[in-house]
């Protein structure tokens, strides 16, 4: 009996012990239970998070694209009638000086249009690039063009040293001269009137290293790091007489960092300059030089149908092609132009995007569609400048997409070199 006593005792401590895991497990299982429950409604919640902020973006970039159209538009006839006043300097003694006054204001607010949208594509991770072999003194060439008028407008002085031979980069030439026209506004604006401002580069291995020196206010130690982070700025003033948004240097890193380099700054603090270094890698020089362009005569007077709906934007554009010795025929609307292209014959075609009745994108597909003979040569002209919208241009069959407010001159070029 004692022996199976013990025994029993033996199976009754056994079962209480499996018991007492079992009742452990099913709280584990409940534990796992909650927990997973949990982890589903988080992965709802981040996903819902997620599309919210992307939703968010989305409505942003939305926003900004709309807003820089909205501005391109009005600077369109600013710039052209400014165009006009240049024509008309000798005929007062102020007027030159007025007339640089525009031309730095236009540049100005169009550099502040475009790094607005940029921004937006910085943080979307949404910039390309359009990559080709270019060369680094036509790069700076372009970029010191760009810039020399905050110079002259400081009496500043600009001093370039550029290695011997050809320095071969592969990369978008718009971009880059972007990067580089941006350092040296920065250099400009941030440094005492009547000042020398230094680009210097040298190779180095695979490398080409460019250097922007400056005399200017300096940077703190402590603002270093950040100076490339969105919306970073140094010392203002209260007026904010350097202005700015804060995006230029973010804009520098991302576009250089797309092209496979670096940007680093370096300042010994107030009052003693600063020096911002891009690197970028060399590429081998192209073994074959490119087909000549083909340039059609210079000076030949050409049939330009013109289609804008903006009125003043038509009209100041519409008087410098008549100058150029242009022959102009003014639309307003995309159903018009069209009629009017089928009916005469056009060299060269203007056409704006947004456009009431037919937008610029049907109006070249329908007069391809409908025109016999030889169709015009087609310029797209638009307040939006999204990648999308170029690449829809061009399958509609325009030549070039301008994005407002369009450059004069090159404009002019485009059709002396590219129209027949």
């Amino acid at each position: 009996m004692r022996a199976l006593i013990a025994q029993l005792l033996q199976q009754v401590e056994f079962l209480r012990q499996q018991k007492d895991q079992s009742q452990v497990l099913q709280s584990h299982v409940l534990q796992l239970r909650e927990a997973n429950e949990n982890l589903v409604l988080a992965t709802f919640g981040a996903q819902d998070m997620q599309a919210g902020a992307e939703a968010s973006m989305q409505r942003q970039t939305e926003f900004l694209s709309m807003l820089a159209h909205e501005l391109r538009n009005p600077l369109q006839p600013i710039v052209s009638a400014n165009e006009l006043l240049g024509k008309l300097l000798d005929s007062h003694s102020s007027l030159p000086r007025l007339h640089a006054i525009i031309g730095r204001q236009i540049n100005h607010l169009a550099r502040l249009v475009d790094d607005l949208l940029d921004a937006s594509r910085v943080s979307s991770g949404k910039i390309g690039l359009d990559k080709s072999m270019l060369l680094l003194a036509d790069v700076v060439a372009m970029a010191v063009e760009s810039s020399q008028g905050m110079f002259d407008s400081r009496q500043q002085r600009l001093s370039v040293e550029l290695p011997q031979g050809d320095i071969h980069l592969r990369g978008d030439l718009v971009r880059l001269v972007q990067v580089f026209s941006n350092l040296l506004n920065n250099a400009a604006k941030f440094s005492p009137e009547n000042e020398t401002v230094t680009l210097i580069a040298h190779v180095q291995d695979q490398w080409v290293r460019i250097a922007v020196r400056d005399q200017g206010i300096g940077i703190t130690a402590a603002l270093q790091p950040f100076i490339f982070d969105m919306f970073t700025q140094g010392m203002q003033s209260k007026d904010r007489a350097q202005g700015g948004l804060g995006i230029g240097l973010t804009l520098v890193r991302a576009l250089v960092e797309l092209h496979g380099g670096t940007v680093t700054v370096s300042s010994e603090g107030i009052g003693l300059g600063s020096e911002f270094t891009v690197t970028l890698p060399l590429c081998p020089p192209p073994l074959v030089d490119k087909a000549p362009v083909a340039v059609a005569a210079p000076g030949r007077r050409r049939k330009i149908l013109l289609v804008e709906d903006n009125l003043d934007a038509n009209e100041t554009l519409s008087l410098l092609l008549n100058q150029a010795g242009h022959q102009v025929t003014q639309r307003f609307d995309g159903i018009t132009a069209v009629a009017c292209a089928l009916n005469q014959r056009h060299d060269l075609l203007i056409c704006d995007i947004g456009l009431p009745g037919l937008d610029g994108f049907s109006v070249v597909e329908r007069i391809l569609a409908e025109h016999s003979g030889t169709a015009p040569y087609f310029i797209a002209t638009s307040g939006y400048n999204l990648a999308a919208d170029r690449e829809r241009a061009i399958e509609s069959g325009f030549k070039h997409y301008l994005v407002k407010p369009v450059a004069i001159d090159m404009l002019l070029t485009l059709i002396e070199r590219h129209v027949a």
